[in-house]
């Protein structure tokens, strides 16, 4: 997992999001933002994340939160995720990795016996100035907003 720790930097980035516009975590800069990362689209797990924070989006928004989601997916995938689901946040395709391996959230997995690479579970949560605030690595995806709103007091 994330060599970054609370406090740190949070690590640029400039990728593609569902539209293909270009995003970067700069142009955040004054608000908070809740970087999460996800292994697939529409899997069952990533669905139930991705809906919780939809349900809660308003109230995100009305905090000055901004909600950034992230996997390796690419942008077509994205654009499905968002239509089945009514998401209301921006995903990020990070097909070339750059966020994942940039975040410390690119790495070996094991299911059913099986070893492979993937993006693992996690959320970060970025203050106004750019700097890693909070990281939640145990993600309750039925619950990611409340854990984002503990954390924020």
């Amino acid at each position: 997992m994330s060599t970054l720790q609370e406090g740190n930097k949070a690590p640029e980035f400039s990728v593609k999001d569902q539209n293909g516009n270009t995003v970067t975590l700069s142009q955040f800069k004054g608000k908070k933002v809740v970087l999460y990362f996800y292994p697939k689209d529409d899997t069952p797990g990533c669905t139930a994340e991705a809906c919780d924070f939809r349900d809660n989006y308003q109230g995100l928004q009305a905090k000055g939160i901004e909600v950034l989601g992230v996997s390796v997916d690419d942008e077509k995938s994205h654009q499905k995720f968002i239509t089945k689901h009514s998401l209301p946040f921006t995903l990020l395709a990070d097909t070339d990795k750059q966020i994942v391996e940039a975040y410390g959230v690119w790495g070996e997995k094991n299911m059913y016996g099986k070893k492979y690479m993937g993006t693992n579970r996690a959320t970060f949560v970025i203050d106004e100035e750019g700097n890693i605030a909070h990281i939640i690595k145990k993600v309750d995806t039925k619950n990611a907003t409340a854990q984002v709103l503990e954390l924020l007091g």
